[in-house]
């Protein structure tokens, strides 16, 4: 599908989706325990990739008839060896969460994914599942997927990386929970994307499960069941999601009036720096957190200095945004957002270069020369990527000029109603 976005002054109120890193999170952690009912939960492509994976070890997913709720009847901590292919569709979150469950299995699960997935890196979690007793292999040994892993991992410590994916640390925590020794992680490197983990702790928290940060890296104790309060756990909204909504209201809302953005309440989400960072550029942010809503209305932006370290996925609206402002906005410490669903870096430039976007690209960093930019319509490509899909929707609500986004379906991955949801603000958008 492509997507035609007008040139739109906006106003109004949305509300942002659930988060779906949490939502991944609560799936496979009903799915380790007995019975959980997942409430708010993002139904999306990534998710029900998932609670497929749930389904495959065993569990049982039931959605709602109006999608509000999620009960899980999980397997109590064993997966059962799946009697096909595990496939992840393109969701890296599904696959690296998976990767540990699978390792518990007695037999082996194969797992795999579209051509975007089967090119991400995995064999450092795969040499992890190794040390840790298991079977972690890939099929083309390259550590990208296809993979294969079981052979009842049993846990003990383990030395990885933190600087290629933060989801490895996340996927081990989750797993070690249930082994009998459980797993201490001591990391080799500085831990990029450091707040996922964070969210991670606070989930694993919701369940019953007691996990920790340490001197050298990360500790859960095995031998744990997963039980939340109540038997429900209830998903955040999206502050990833948020920040797109966010964007729009600081470049396009109409003059004297506002976006106001519900389901923004606090959580452990990093992607909450994004109102920091929109304030810093100068736009007029207030945030009511105990009604979770933020209120956002238009101003003269100027560029900023940006470490995205810990929020890869604040990239591309980040760009969006200092492709408006004034002066240079600087993103630094990116490396590792090359190896998302596409290389967001090359992407993002490439992309606002055909809008008329002046932007210097480097290894870790990307610079966008805000005060040489006029942004002009263009057909831009999607990449098959919902954030860059997102983030070239809202460049266009103030590029001079019609901008058709292609692959616009791909905001199925992280939001869904996207397309509406800024329709409903005012924006003009036309679907081919």
């Amino acid at each position: 599908m492509d997507v035609t976005i007008s040139p739109s002054r906006i106003d109004g109120r949305t509300r942002a989706p659930p988060s779906k890193s949490y939502t991944h999170r609560a799936i496979l952690a009903a799915g380790y325990g007995g019975q959980a009912t997942v409430l708010n939960p993002l139904v999306s492509a990534d998710t029900k990739a998932t609670m497929r994976a749930v389904d495959a070890f065993g569990g049982d997913t039931d959605l709602s008839a109006d999608e509000s709720s999620l009960s899980v009847s999980g397997f109590d901590g064993r997966p059962e060896v799946p009697a096909d292919v595990v496939n992840c569709e393109n969701s890296g979150t599904t696959m690296r969460l998976v990767t540990a469950c699978a390792a518990l299995g007695d037999g082996l699960t194969v797992l795999t994914g579209d051509d975007s997935l089967r090119s991400r890196p995995q064999g450092p979690l795969l040499d992890a599942v190794a040390d840790l007793g298991g079977r972690g292999e890939s099929t083309r040994r390259n550590g990208q997927a296809p993979l294969v892993v079981g052979d009842a991992m049993d846990g003990g410590t383990v030395s990885i990386p933190g600087d290629v994916s933060s989801q490895y640390i996340s996927a081990l925590l989750m797993a070690g929970a249930v082994t009998d020794e459980g797993i201490e992680i001591e990391l080799e490197t500085e831990l990029k994307s450091a707040p996922y983990v964070d969210i991670t702790l606070e989930l694993l928290d919701e369940f019953g499960v007691e996990a920790e940060q340490t001197a050298d890296g990360f500790s859960v104790a095995g031998g744990q069941s997963y039980d939340p309060t109540g038997g429900t756990y209830e998903v955040p909204g999206d502050f990833s999601s948020i920040s797109y909504l966010l964007a729009a209201g600081a470049i396009a809302a109409a003059e004297g009036e506002s976006v106001v953005v519900e389901g923004a309440r606090p959580s452990a989400q990093g992607d909450a720096a994004i109102v920091d960072i929109v304030r810093d550029m100068g736009a007029d942010v207030t945030w009511d957190r105990d009604a979770g809503e933020l209120t956002v209305s238009r101003a003269t932006l100027t560029g900023t200095t940006v470490d995205v370290g810990d929020t890869p996925d604040l990239l591309p609206t980040i760009a969006t945004l200092g492709a408006v402002a004034d002066g240079d906005t600087v993103i630094e410490n990116c490396e590792h957002v090359r190896y998302k669903e596409t290389d967001r870096v090359s992407a993002m430039a490439d992309e606002l270069g055909k809008m008329g976007a002046s932007v210097t690209e480097e290894q870790d960093r990307l610079t966008i020369h805000g005060g040489e930019t006029d942004l002009v319509g263009a057909t831009v490509e999607g990449r098959h990527d919902h954030r860059i899909v997102m983030s070239l929707a809202i460049a266009g609500l103030v590029a001079e000029g019609e901008t058709t986004v292609t692959g616009a379906e791909h905001v199925d991955v992280s939001f869904p109603n996207f397309f509406d949801a800024i329709e409903s603000l005012g924006v003009s958008v036309r679907r081919e």
